[in-house]
């Protein structure tokens, strides 16, 4: 595993209940920021085997960014559930609900 791939999966790992991030700040808060597409990856091929709150991230605009219609109702059950609002549109208030790491948040013990 890269060490930003352990970076991401710690930094999703810290996102708190009723908190989002974006994946361009996760990028950013593993120290490159132009790698959203990265994390894409990663929440797509590890969130089961490390458990990621995957639920907690949306895109830039604060919108569930999944296309399947069953895993969108999903995502904004869970974050509903958590009590992260959405307005009429579909968005959710980054000011109000972003989370926002410390910078150290990658340094956690390495992954098993």
């Amino acid at each position: 595993m890269t060490p930003f791939t352990e970076k991401v999966i710690c930094i999703i790992q810290s996102i708190p209940e009723g908190k989002v991030m974006t994946y361009g700040g996760i990028a950013r808060a593993a120290g490159s920021p132009r790698a959203a597409r990265q994390v894409v990856r990663i929440l797509h091929s590890m969130s089961r085997k490390y458990k990621l709150p995957w639920h907690r991230v949306v895109n830039s605009k604060g919108k569930i960014a999944l296309a399947e219609d069953e895993a969108v109702s999903t995502q904004r059950l869970y974050l509903l559930g958590e009590g992260v609002l959405f307005d009429d549109h579909g968005v959710i208030d980054l000011e109000l609900f972003q989370f926002h790491p410390e910078q150290d948040v990658y340094l956690f013990p390495p992954l098993e």
